[in-house]
């Protein structure tokens, strides 16, 4: 089952690129990340309404939910859509390959959990295989104060997303299943972003155009609905170091896509990192060792 959903959410996310590409036009980035996620939380609280699943939250539970979708549906999504206008995709899908190991210790820092080792041996190849994939990328960019700017805002959605990992963890420890609290942390992080665009002035215009609607559908139904679903169900099932391994592989799906899409050439460096991302995947996901127990004391 969690190798279901661990695939599941690779093969989704890693494609959601090509929707959000098409996002781009007279429609402002704020409001259509509203868009998506408004249409996310309608679709979740039908069916829940009407699967009559879904749960009543206390005071508790809706303050949760609301950090969540502060973090997880609104501001990370501000910073990686404004620091991919300042530095290559690929620089922010290395930064965002660091969630496996921001899980880890933050996963460390609230709960008091072990960091296990091979978790960070496996974040940090998978994050070397990054590098080697985006190498071209990455050397080919100058270096300007816009560079930094957009670093920092890919450094912070990551951190926004890691800490919204574990306020799932939190929301699913307090019996909240991942439904419900995607339910309202999404109609949470519509309102706030909503908010923005009322503050800035934005004007609340729509793109009727079948590529808007298209794209928006499918970030909204399969990308949100079923995509945040599936990957923090497995946050709850396997911890958020592990669970956040699938942040590393989204770019090597979205890769092999834009082979065939896009014309993209496989070159040697690539191939390398690529077979480093796959050993970081054997590693995060292989059992520790029980520790050995001590056999019964001989006499003399």
């Amino acid at each position: 089952m969690n190798l279901s959903l661990y695939l599941l959410t690779v093969l989704i996310w890693g494609t959601t690129w090509i929707a959000i590409k098409l996002q781009m036009g007279p429609v402002a980035i704020t409001l259509s990340i509203a868009y998506r996620f408004a249409l996310a939380a309608l679709v979740l609280f039908a069916v829940l309404l009407l699967g009559r699943r879904l749960q009543r939250l206390d005071a508790r539970g809706q303050r949760l939910c609301m950090a969540q979708g502060v973090c997880l549906f609104c501001l990370n999504f501000i910073c990686f859509y404004t620091a991919s206008q300042w530095i290559p995709s690929g620089l922010v899908a290395v930064v965002f390959s660091t969630a496996t190991l921001w899980n880890a210790l933050n996963a460390r820092l609230w709960f008091g959990q072990r960091i296990a080792s091979n978790v960070m041996a496996g974040g940090g190849l998978g994050l070397l295989g990054l590098g080697l994939l985006f190498w071209p990328e990455l050397v080919g960019h100058q270096a300007t104060p816009e560079t930094f700017y957009g670093l920092g805002l890919a450094l912070l959605g990551t951190l926004c997303f890691s800490t919204g990992n574990l306020l799932s963890s939190l929301q699913q420890k307090a019996g909240i299943r991942p439904l419900t609290g995607n339910a309202w942390s999404m109609l949470y992080g519509t309102l706030i972003l909503l908010a923005l665009c009322l503050f800035q002035g934005v004007p609340l215009s729509f793109d009727w155009s079948a590529r808007y609607v298209g794209s928006l559908l499918y970030l909204a139904i399969p990308g949100s609905v079923i995509g945040f679903t599936a990957y923090l169900t497995l946050v709850g099932r396997m911890g958020p170091d592990r669970a956040a391994y699938c942040t590393v592989l989204f770019p090597v799906v979205a890769l092999n896509i834009s082979a065939f899409a896009e014309g993209y050439r496989w070159t040697a460096p690539a191939l390398a990192g690529l077979v480093l991302v796959m050993l970081g995947n054997v590693l995060v996901f292989r059992k520790p060792k029980a520790p050995a127990l001590a056999g019964p004391a001989r006499s003399t």
